[in-house]
């Protein structure tokens, strides 16, 4: 049985930082028809109930029904030490990353793990990530067991660290690229999950495994690639010390194959014009993450200077190093990031860019992120009045961007009515 969704639906026909406004379409009586998992209709409410009368009616009211939020960068084995206080990112990593990552070896804990994290994503209307693991196979089994269950689309990888991490946290080139290999080959495609080929960062990999794992990538170009890129100037600067041969931080990975389509950079704060330039060109993804940026002091992403020069952005919560769960507080982040560098974004900007805009730099947009007839149906309701403070503010809204914006910066998981992942309820 078809099932419909009445509320206010949005939906978007093009990116609004390039298109303008007009992108984002408002259905303030929409309808979303549901058949076999996938998004078969949208428009107004009374004509789809005309048209389907024997479909399953489920009625929002005023809720508004958006695509689900991606979540294009995360480290779900960090689910346990998020909002840990720390420094500056190499403390942070050694004080309470690579220890509570070591634990991850133990299958049985990597899959309760696994199943609190994508318990707390979808609970804050997260349909889908993109994910670190650690080194251990067992931590990929286990997210992509985790997600399978739901029937999450999701993209993950076995992290690879060969130097400059605790020895129960390193491999080599040659076991990074054989157990990558083999779990690629066990997982990508399976289902809804795709494999995602994860050096950590040049500072934890050497030439030797950075270049197998560009081979490995040659081998399968479908996939995609993700790692860090310029997060802190610190960073930058050990980068350089390790790398006296390389250009900049980004030419590391590029002398090695890890430049192309299909490549996601986490952070991309303090980025040089050549490798601007070099980005936007091989069109590969920048990954913004502001509550990990402000929490641990990186710096602050020029979302619109990227954005104007056409790089490719999505958004991202970095749990654990981010400071929440929700993609509404990212929003919200990414709100104050961008006033802060002088241009102030629109709630249409913000919300494309934690939907269709991540689906996007994950190269999925022809499948998520959006509510279109022939799109996967991985929805969020949101409640426009979930607490009294944001309630009051709603009634003074002379439009849905009005009404839309007290929940972008104020909302969390209470604004999530519902999430729906391939065309059923799970929140």
């Amino acid at each position: 049985m078809a099932d419909l969704l009445l509320g206010q639906v949005l939906s978007f026909t093009a990116d609004p930082f390039a298109a303008g406004l007009g992108a984002a379409r408002h259905e303030s009586h929409g309808a979303v028809l549901i058949e076999n998992g996938r998004i078969a209709a949208v428009g107004p409410a009374d004509r789809l109930r005309a048209a389907h009368p024997a479909a399953k009616v489920t009625d929002y009211g005023r809720c508004l029904i958006s695509a689900g939020f991606v979540d294009a960068h995360v480290h779900y084995p960090q689910t346990a030490i998020i909002a840990s206080w720390g420094k500056r990112l190499i403390d942070w990593l050694n004080l309470y990353t690579f220890p509570e990552e070591m634990r991850f070896a133990d299958a049985a804990y990597a899959a309760e793990v696994a199943e609190r994290y994508l318990g707390l994503a979808t609970a804050n209307g997260t349909t889908s990530v993109c994910t670190y693991s650690t080194i251990h196979p067992e931590s990929v089994d286990a997210i992509f067991g985790a997600a399978a269950r739901r029937d999450m689309r999701i993209w993950a990888g076995k992290t690879c660290m060969d130097r400059n991490a605790p020895e129960g946290l390193r491999d080599t080139p040659q076991s990074a690229y054989d157990d990558s290999k083999h779990l690629l080959e066990k997982w990508h495609g399976q289902g809804r999950a795709s494999y995602v080929i994860t050096p950590r960062f040049s500072p934890t990999s050497t030439p030797e495994q950075l270049a197998a794992l560009g081979a490995l990538w040659r081998e399968y170009p479908h996939c995609l690639m993700q790692t860090h890129l310029s997060e802190q100037t610190d960073e930058i600067d050990w980068v350089k010390s390790l790398f006296p041969q390389s250009r900049d931080y980004l030419d590391t990975y590029e002398a090695q194959g890890l430049l192309a389509e299909g490549a996601i950079y986490g952070h991309a704060i303090h980025l040089t014009a050549r490798e601007r330039d070099r980005l936007r060109e091989a069109g590969a993804s920048l990954i913004h993450c502001p509550t990990s940026n402000t929490f641990i002091g990186s710096g602050l992403f020029d979302m619109g200077g990227l954005k104007a020069e056409g790089h490719r952005v999505g958004l991202a919560t970095d749990t654990g190093g981010g400071s929440s769960f929700s993609m509404l507080r990212t929003m919200a982040a990414t709100y104050e990031v961008a006033q802060l560098r002088g241009r102030p974004l629109h709630p249409a900007e913000l919300w494309w860019l934690a939907t269709q805009g991540s689906a996007q730099a994950l190269r999925a947009d022809h499948l998520i992120g959006n509510i279109a007839p022939g799109m996967e149906a991985d929805l969020a309701v949101i409640d426009l009045a979930s607490t009294p403070a944001i309630a009051q503010a709603v009634t003074r809204a002379g439009d849905i961007w009005q009404a839309l914006f007290p929940t972008i910066m104020m909302g969390d998981d209470r604004a999530i009515t519902a999430t729906w992942i391939a065309g059923r309820p799970v929140i």
